[in-house]
């Protein structure tokens, strides 16, 4: 396995190279073909290292686990959140050539102006600003030369890796496979501009109406899609700084600075409760440097490499699930978690519930205002963990992104309370979660429904009952451990007869014994005294072996 790990690429000298300076005990025996013990991690500084000295790709695959808190532990998650990748830009000449690849027509007929300094550099991609032959501003986003087959071959060498640790039951436990398929399918995803641009027209047309906030206050970059390939995106140019940056005027609230921090706050929020709750479609890396506050003084958001969606099932599990946290309910927690998880995964349900009333005990005395919702989040996720519940991808990328959006939110504005921004929208989103934006459509889908039953339900009812008379109807009960108990009562019964017709035997020998007057029966006596001690002897010997002296 060793070997055939060489084989996949030349990368894995460096990685061992690299593992062994940041000392991973355990991955330096598992490359190096020594016997394993349970897999453990390192520490969450040791695996930032790790990461960060293989270089772009592999800080981009952190980055991505960061946004997996239904995998690793909050500590794993706060660290990994913060590795940004330190490249310098690709020389101009390089730049440029991907360019004019790109683009269907001369450079010099499209724009009028190229600043060939990166305004931003990344590990996928660079950022360059430019101006259109019709004077518009606009920003190039170029992908790196090269970087398709730098990610292909880590692809190959995350995958040997996984095969590796496959081979344990931590592996087998948590798939590892699967997961370094869903990490490798991510990271080859945000090679394709065009599926980037497709979520930024997305985002762009949700927010373009809301009945929660003012949808002029914040935008997203509109796209040149007869200049956007699969490598060179050509997005509208917006002016202005990271959020946390941007100098507040108060210009629309009479010089009130504090009012506009507190509408701006607000908006961010209802903008992404929107994304969450009603349109199942959000941006997944509300970041600092990707929520920009425009000179205008609207808001902008950036980047939309990275995406979450849930369907409307999980949208409503996690609109109760707040109100169940607030209500301190434990046992709806629970019920909620598991109507959430990807399969019906054997749980001890008490277990769970136990947990989860252990977790909230330490929210009694506490003001909502103090409570931090995303962490509560990346609890549920480690009670999942530790009670062996395997939650979809979707919900670690969704905690992850409400930790980011209260994080930038409680630093923009540190007297935010993320409830006291939902509570006004609770009935609403109950009554478009229970009629949608049109209830007289909803209306008509459920009569139609409600027809259809009506339908069908008299011959449903008519096969039942024929089945009912004929004799032919089955049930097929699955119960859980049934068959360990179904054996044990088994022996259990068997010992039981078998120990009356020991007992049946002695009783009849007395009797022949005492009644005896010829040598033959003396010896169907003895014979049968024989045969009962031998059976009782043997009876005891096989309770004693299986460890219980009751059957």
């Amino acid at each position: 396995m060793f070997s055939s790990l060489v084989q996949n690429s030349s990368r894995q000298g460096e990685i061992l190279e690299v593992v062994f300076r940041n000392g991973w005990d355990y991955m330096k025996r598992l490359l190096s073909g020594s016997k394993t013990d349970i897999p453990t991690l390192p520490t969450p500084a040791v695996l930032r290292n790790i990461l960060v000295d293989l270089g772009p790709v592999y800080v981009k695959l952190g980055q991505l686990l960061s946004t997996r808190p239904d995998l690793l532990p909050a500590e794993y998650i706060e660290t990994l959140s913060t590795l940004q990748a330190e490249v310098p830009p690709v020389s101009w000449p390089e730049v440029e050539t991907i360019i004019r690849a790109e683009l269907k027509q001369p450079l010099e007929d499209t724009f009028a102006k190229i600043n060939t300094l990166a305004v931003a550099a990344g590990s996928i991609a660079q950022t360059h600003r430019a101006t259109l032959k019709d004077g518009r501003e606009v920003a190039l986003k170029v992908q790196r030369p090269g970087i398709d087959i730098t990610i292909e071959q880590d692809i190959a060498v995350l995958t040997s890796l996984a095969e590796l640790v496959m081979l344990t039951d931590f592996g087998e436990q948590y798939d590892i496979v699967a997961l370094a398929d869903e990490f490798g399918s991510a990271l080859r995803a945000e090679l394709d501009f065009i599926q980037e641009a497709t979520y930024t027209d997305e985002l762009r047309r949700n927010l373009s109406k809301s009945r929660w906030f003012d949808a002029k206050q914040i935008v997203v970059p509109k796209i040149e899609w007869q200049l956007t390939t699969k490598k060179l995106m050509v997005m509208e140019w917006l002016d202005g700084v990271p959020i946390l940056l941007g100098d507040l005027k108060g210009n629309r609230y009479g010089g009130d600075v504090e009012a506009e921090r507190q509408a701006i706050t607000t908006l961010l929020c209802r903008a992404f409760f929107q994304q969450f709750y009603i349109d199942g479609f959000f941006h997944a890396d509300p970041h600092p440097g990707n929520v920009f506050y425009l000179k205008d003084g609207r808001l902008a958001l950036l980047d939309c490499g990275m995406i979450g969606r849930l369907d409307p099932r999980t949208q409503q599990s996690l609109t109760e699930m707040l109100l169940a946290i607030v209500d301190l309910d434990a046992q709806r927690c629970s019920q909620l978690t598991l109507q959430m998880a990807e399969s019906a995964q054997p749980a001890n349900l008490a277990q769970l519930e136990n947990d989860y009333a252990r977790m909230l005990r330490k929210y009694y005395n506490v003001s909502l205002s103090q409570i931090n919702f995303s962490e509560v989040f990346y609890e549920i996720m480690q009670l999942s963990r530790n009670n062996k519940i395997r939650l979809p991808s979707n919900l670690g990328l969704y905690s992850k992104t409400l930790a980011n959006l209260e994080g930038v939110a409680r630093t923009f504005d540190p007297r935010l309370n993320l409830l006291e921004q939902i509570k006004p929208l609770m009935t609403d989103l109950f009554r478009r979660q229970l009629f949608g934006d049109d209830p007289t459509q909803a209306l008509l889908r459920t009569a139609l429904d409600i027809k259809s039953l009506s339908l069908q339900s008299p011959r449903q009812l008519e096969v039942l009952l024929e089945r009912v008379t004929s004799e032919t109807l089955k049930w097929n009960l699955t119960l859980k451990d049934i068959e360990p108990l179904r054996r044990t009562l088994g022996d259990s019964a068997n010992r039981l007869s078998f120990s009356i017709v020991v007992g049946s035997l002695i009783v009849g020998a007395a009797i022949i014994s005492a009644n005896a007057q010829t040598s033959e029966l003396s010896f169907l006596s003895n014979t049968l005294f024989a045969a009962a001690s031998f059976f009782g002897l043997w009876l005891i010997i096989s309770m004693l072996r299986s460890g219980r002296l009751r059957g």
